[in-house]
């Protein structure tokens, strides 16, 4: 039985970046959809229903995030945002605004395919599993254990608490807000210091001597994402 082509929907009013995504996903047997306005878009992904949207922030007839805004008012579906945009401040609103991840222009197939099987991977299991396998680290969410090449480590409740989210979002970014008010609440979004300090102290812990890789890559001015692939 053929195996049906993963739709995705492209919202990109930049013609030689459009057709970039359209061919290289095409090439990698997804099924495209290209619109070039928010309104477009919009209707688009009522009409074509996408298992992942990828949307620019910078669209001619409105904000992209007015768009990513009212795609979210329905559409479960992984929305993989598109800037050019300097600013960290424009990737954590859309990011606070309910999109799963981002692109930063210019970005090539490699990365684009990536983040896509990432979102899909998220959207069709849920939670990544209760279970971490990766670079030396064996992590059971349920059993509250942790090792690194086959020893046991200890970690605080803390610790344990930032890298339990973060497995839940493996290979996603998740912002310094979302963290700190997960672990901390409402009132601590803006005590970034917090993490800086406990993130230090778990990469510390996690270091596979196997693997020497970094485990928690640090995505600067927006937040930590762990490895999935």
């Amino acid at each position: 039985m053929t195996e049906l082509k993963k739709r995705v929907l492209v919202i990109e009013d930049e013609e030689s970046v459009a057709r970039f995504l359209i061919s290289s996903l095409e090439a990698n047997q997804y099924l495209t959809r290209w619109e070039t306005s928010g309104n477009a878009g919009a209707q688009a992904a009522i009409e074509f229903r996408p298992q992942i949207v990828i949307l620019d922030l910078g669209l001619p007839d409105m904000d992209g995030h007015a768009v990513l805004l009212k795609l979210r008012e329905w559409l479960k579906a992984p929305i993989l945002i598109l800037t050019a945009r300097e600013g960290d401040d424009d990737k954590v609103r859309a990011l606070d605004q309910g999109a799963d991840d981002y692109l930063t222009k210019p970005f090539s197939v490699a990365e684009l395919l990536a983040r896509i099987r990432v979102g899909l991977r998220h959207s069709e299991s849920g939670v990544t599993g209760l279970h971490y396998r990766k670079r030396g680290i064996d992590c059971d969410v349920a059993g509250h254990t942790v090792k690194v090449d086959g020893n046991l480590v200890h970690l605080t409740a803390t610790e344990y608490d930032i890298l339990k989210v973060l497995i839940k979002s493996a290979g996603k970014v998740v912002t310094h807000r979302a963290l700190l008010k997960e672990i901390w609440g409402p009132n601590s979004v803006e005590h970034t210091q917090y993490l800086r300090v406990y993130v230090g102290q778990l990469r510390k812990k996690l270091k596979s001597k196997i693997h020497p890789e970094e485990l928690i890559q640090t995505e600067p001015g927006v937040g930590y994402r762990l490895a999935e692939e």
